[in-house]
């Protein structure tokens, strides 16, 4: 990827844990000059070294450039008053919590110029509940990401009511200048779209396994090695077009039948509950030890690394 022309762009990462560090590698892989901020002070200590890493991986899928610059651009702050003077842009990964965003908000909408941007990463919690009372409101939004950020481009985009339509259009612009894939929800909802869509797999997945129908790590072979294959370039309307020869219209005529019958019966929230979830849990064979996480979450890295740099030569060449 080449950087961006304009090398003197800033950005404000606030909060430098898993999510903040992938933004980190994002913005100063596409050019920009990062500064970090965290109040847990290890965190902020590890993060410039773990983001080197994870440029230098992306450096060998050949999705960085120049590694070592961009590292380069990334500097820790003394303060959150530090980190967000004179950036355009700021990405708030704090705690999924109303009340502890409503306090960072208020002092990014304090401490910040007033054409900034103020973006949070959170993934369930909507703009209104913690930008209401704030003077500069029209400039705050969600940027949700997907875990993890640098490898996984989609950004859901959904502002408050009072959100101005300038401010969306200028954080989609800015998300497509660093390489992410935005997509905006025109109004709120409860877990955005992507963790709504998710949700509606994981449910009837819970239930499937819960009792009995197939085991959990049949369940996941029917999602990596079936479905999967074609969601990672398709999306669910385009694969309904190509499963009808008259496409959407002719498919809608022939299945929705069926699909009606299945949303009658659809997986209610006692998935989640006892004794179903005990049921699941004892259907995984594995234990959740460290090093396995730590080695799973390492492959899939590299895996989603390579199938990131596989979908941008297969868009060049189309």
């Amino acid at each position: 990827m080449t950087d961006m022309a304009n090398a003197e762009r800033n950005v404000a990462i606030v909060g430098a844990g898993l999510i903040g560090r992938a933004w980190a590698a994002i913005f100063a892989r596409a050019g920009w000059h990062v500064r970090l901020t965290d109040p847990h002070v290890a965190t902020l200590k590890a993060a410039p070294r773990l983001i080197r890493d994870e440029l230098h991986m992306l450096a060998r899928h050949g999705l960085a450039d120049d590694p070592d610059g961009a590292v380069a651009r990334v500097s820790v702050a003394g303060s959150l008053e530090e980190a967000v003077r004179d950036v355009e842009f700021v990405q708030e990964n704090g705690p999924e919590k109303v009340e502890d965003k409503r306090v960072i908000f208020a002092q990014l909408d304090r401490m910040t110029q007033k054409d900034a941007l103020l973006v949070s990463s959170t993934s369930a919690i909507t703009a209104s509940r913690f930008t209401e009372d704030l003077p500069g409101r029209a400039r705050c939004l969600v940027g949700h990401p997907v875990n993890p950020p640098h490898l996984v481009p989609l950004v859901e985009l959904c502002g408050a009511p009072w959100t101005s339509l300038e401010a969306i259009e200028r954080a989609r612009a800015i998300y497509r200048e660093i390489g992410q894939v935005p997509v905006t929800i025109t109004k709120e909802i409860n877990g955005f779209v992507l963790n709504r869509l998710q949700g509606a797999l994981l449910a009837e997945a819970f239930r499937l396994v819960g009792e009995g129908y197939i085991s959990a790590e049949d369940l996941d072979h029917t999602v990596k090695d079936g479905l999967g294959l074609r969601w990672s370039f398709l999306g669910p309307f385009e694969t309904i077009e190509l499963n009808a020869p008259g496409g959407i219209p002719d498919y809608c005529a022939r299945y929705t039948g069926f699909y009606k019958e299945l949303a009658e019966s659809a997986a209610g929230p006692a998935v989640y509950e006892s004794p179903n979830v005990e049921q699941v849990i004892a259907a995984w064979p594995h234990q959740p030890e460290t090093e396995r996480i730590a080695a799973l979450t390492a492959r899939r890295n590299e895996r989603l690394a390579a199938l990131a740099a596989h979908k941008i030569k297969q868009a060049d060449k189309s």
